[in-house]
C-alpha cells in the first residue's frame, strides 16, 4: 500500500490541476459515470461529525472511500476543523493499495469546486472578492478564487477579528504571488458590498451575510455547510439568483439547508435550480448569459470529487516515485 502525505501531494499537484480534476469529476458524475451513495454521517459528539463517503468511478475503474471528520471546536486547540483520509482499492484484486492524506485532498478539491464554478460563471472582469470564514478550507478557497480570476482585492470576514488577522498573515505569501490586496472586513456587510465573487466557507448554522447586499452580476460559492438544518445563505439570495448550480441533486436534496429550510416554509422551489455543474461542463445547461445575472454554486461535497482527485494523485505519485510503501 502506498502512503502519500500532504506534503507529497503538494509537490506533484497544483490548484490548477485540482480545478481540472474537478472538471473531469463533475462531467463523470453528470453522465452517470459514477456510483455515489449518499454519505453516512455519524454525530459522534455534540458539534462533532464523522462521515463516510464511498464512490466508484466506473470508467477507470476505481473504487474508494473518504473518511472525514468535521469538528469545528478543534480550532480552539490548533487542530484542523476538518480532517480526512482517503483509501483506494486495486481494481483487479480489491486490495487497498493507496492511503492518501484526505485533509489535503479535501482542501484542494473543495477549493477547486469554487475555482471551477468561478471560472465558468463569474464575470471575466471580476475584480473584488470576499471570503467568509478563516478555517482550514479558507486558504484553498482563496487560492482557487485567484487562480480562476485576476482579482485586485479580497475582503476577509470572520466573527473573530483575531482569526482574520492570523489568516491574512498566513496567506501573505500567496497574496504577494497573485498581486492581490487582502482587506480585513469590519463587518459582513463591508465584505459583501460590491464583491464580484463571494465564497462562504463556514460551519455556520445561519446565514453569514445579508443577501440584499449582493451586487448585480456577482457570483457566489456556498461551500461550508452540508447539513439540512444549517445554511450560509439566506432565502432572499437563493431566490434572487438567476442561475443556480449544484454538485449533485440527490446529495443537495438530502443535505443543503440553503434550499431545504426555505422549501419547508414554502419559500423556495427546486424549479429554481438550473442544474448540476457537471451538466454545465458537458454543455447540457447554459451558464451566465448576461453580465448583470447573479450566479450561485452550492456544493455539499461528493465522493466522486475525492476519488477522482485521489486516483490522479496516486497515478502521478507512482510516476514520480513519491510516497512510502508499507
Amino acid at each position: 500500500m502506498l502512503v502519500i502525505s500532504a506534503a507529497e501531494i503538494r509537490k506533484i499537484f497544483t490548484m490548477a490541476d485540482a480545478i481540472e480534476s474537478d472538471r473531469d469529476a463533475f462531467a463523470i458524475q453528470s453522465s452517470d459515470g459514477a456510483e455515489l451513495p449518499v454519505r453516512i454521517n455519524f454525530n459522534v459528539k455534540e458539534n462533532g461529525i464523522t462521515s463516510f463517503m464511498p464512490a466508484l468511478i466506473k470508467g477507470y475503474p476505481q473504487a474508494g472511500i473518504k473518511i472525514v471528520s468535521t469538528y469545528p471546536d478543534n480550532a480552539k486547540s490548533g487542530l484542523p476543523a476538518v480532517s480526512a483520509t482517503v483509501l483506494l482499492t486495486d481494481p483487479e484484486t480489491g486490495v487497498v493499495n493507496a492511503l492518501l492524506d484526505g485533509t489535503e485532498l479535501t482542501r484542494m478539491r473543495t477549493g477547486a469546486v469554487s475555482g471551477l464554478a468561478t471560472k465558468l460563471l463569474a464575470n471575466p472582469d471580476a475584480s473584488a472578492g470576499a471570503i467568509f470564514g478563516t478555517g482550514g478550507q479558507a486558504e484553498a478557497q482563496l487560492e482557487a478564487m485567484l487562480t480562476a480570476r485576476n482579482l485586485s482585492e479580497v475582503r476577509i470576514y470572520d466573527l473573530s477579528p483575531e482569526r482574520v488577522a492570523a489568516y491574512i498573515k498566513r496567506v501573505s505569501a500567496m497574496a504577494e504571488k497573485f498581486g492581490v490586496k487582502l482587506i480585513a472586513a469590519a463587518s459582513s456587510d463591508a465584505a459583501a458590498d460590491g464583491a464580484d465573487v463571494i465564497t462562504t466557507v463556514t460551519t455556520s448554522p445561519q446565514p453569514v451575510f445579508d443577501g440584499h447586499r449582493v451586487k448585480e452580476g456577482a457570483h457566489i460559492n456556498a461551500v461550508g455547510t452540508f447539513m439540512p438544518h444549517k445554511r450560509e445563505l439566506d432565502e432572499y439570495i437563493v431566490n434572487r439568483a438567476d442561475k443556480i448550480f449544484i454538485d449533485n441533486r440527490e446529495a443537495i436534496m438530502a443535505e443543503a439547508g440553503e434550499f431545504l429550510i426555505p422549501m419547508a416554509e414554502g419559500k423556495f422551489s427546486t424549479d429554481s435550480i438550473t442544474g448540476e455543474l457537471g451538466e454545465l461542463v458537458l454543455g447540457k445547461k447554459t451558464g451566465r448569459t448576461d453580465k448583470k445575472q447573479i450566479t450561485l454554486m452550492k456544493t455539499v461535497g461528493i465522493a466522486t470529487l475525492d476519488i477522482v482527485i485521489a486516483h490522479k494523485v496516486y497515478k502521478k505519485a507512482l510516476e514520480a516515485g513519491i510516497g512510502v510503501n508499507i
